[in-house]
């Protein structure tokens, strides 16, 4: 039976590659991709399937229920992917209500409304919440999260999403909604928006900018390669268990300067210049608040129970993302002018 999916936030860095994965894969099915197209959101990400015949984009707000209402009553969908979010902590300290609307009103709004439209049959239905390891909090120097690790965020943005994740968990409990969550480690890979820490230091390693570092960059995070991470999600998406949680993290933690380091390196042989070229632009700045010092990811459930396991160790994947922007330069171009230019200034240009 055909099949109508909606995919929330379907222009963005894990959105895009999530959309072209199940355009691609599941010709049977229609992909309805609803984006506000905000400064993360780019259709130059799907230029390749936007042409195809299952898939369908949709200029919109998640907050505005009445226009997700008049979706559901169009394609009467079976899925929601949802992936649309405010991701970036810098961001959140700047403008927490922003994260408030986006990631909690907004995330209630598809919530309501897929609770309305499948309130007479939930049979066969499925609302997939997209999620982070920095709901989790912080850790010390070792343990790693589970699925069973209290909720514990530190910045407006993990607050945000840790609120989102908690309304997922009450329709589910309250309404019977199907669910199922996820909460992923640091994602990297091509079409990420260059204000993340790798494609921030690949432009400006390109241009010969300094490469802003917070505090000592002895943060520790769980890195995975994002076409994993959608792998992921479409195994749990077809696979996994009504109201279950999965954590999905590549086992790879690294240091910031580590990472940094490991990036200058590679582009220095890839841009042909002279060993230690790159490392010399690295800049330590004033660390941020709520910084918080290691996340790392025990996906132990989702291997032994789904049987899944990321597929690139990070420094092959890190070639294969630096190669993927070098080759791409027009993009990355395209996305650091203008507004991001500004922003850019205003987070780091007085540090």
């Amino acid at each position: 039976m055909k099949k109508n999916i909606l995919i929330t936030g379907g222009a963005g860095f894990i959105g895009s590659h999530l959309t072209r994965l199940f355009v691609t894969k599941y010709p049977e099915c229609h992909i309805v991709n609803l984006d506000k197209l905000t400064y993360a959101g780019n259709l130059e990400n799907l230029r390749d399937i936007e042409h195809a015949p299952n898939y369908t984009f949709v200029k919109g707000d998640i907050e505005n229920m009445e226009q997700v209402r008049s979706l559901f009553a169009q394609y009467q969908f079976d899925g929601v992917l949802h992936c649309a979010a405010e991701s970036h902590v810098d961001r959140s300290i700047s403008d927490p209500l922003a994260f408030v609307k986006t990631n909690v009103l907004g995330t209630v709004t598809v919530l309501t409304v897929a609770k309305d439209a499948w309130k007479d049959n939930f049979d066969g239905k499925l609302f997939y919440h997209i999620s982070t390891d920095e709901v989790y909090g912080s850790l010390g120097a070792e343990g790693f999260f589970t699925e069973e690790t209290s909720y514990d965020p530190r910045s407006p943005y993990s607050a945000s999403k840790a609120s989102s994740d908690h309304f997922v968990r009450a329709f589910y409990h309250t309404y019977h909604l199907p669910v199922i969550i996820s909460n992923c480690s640091n994602n990297y890979g091509p079409y990420h928006f260059p204000e993340k820490l790798i494609p921030l230091c690949i432009h400006n390693i390109i241009n010969n900018k300094p490469l802003p570092i917070y505090g000592k960059g002895e943060n520790v995070r769980d890195w995975l390669f994002v076409e994993d991470h959608v792998s992921a999600i479409d195994t749990i998406f077809h696979q996994g268990k009504i109201g279950e949680t999965y954590n999905i993290g590549g086992h790879n933690e690294w240091k910031n300067i580590d990472i940094i380091r490991e990036l200058c390196r590679q582009m220095d042989v890839k841009l042909d210049r002279e060993k230690d070229t790159s490392a010399k632009l690295i800049t330590f700045v004033k660390d941020r608040a709520g910084h918080d010092l290691r996340y790392a990811i025990d996906a132990t459930k989702l291997s032994k129970e789904l049987g899944w396991k990321p597929s690139l160790q990070f420094e092959e994947g890190l070639s294969k993302t630096i190669d993927w922007y070098l080759q791409n330069e027009d993009w990355l171009n395209d996305v650091t002018s203008g507004n991001y230019q500004k922003y850019y200034e205003k987070m780091y240009g007085d540090r």
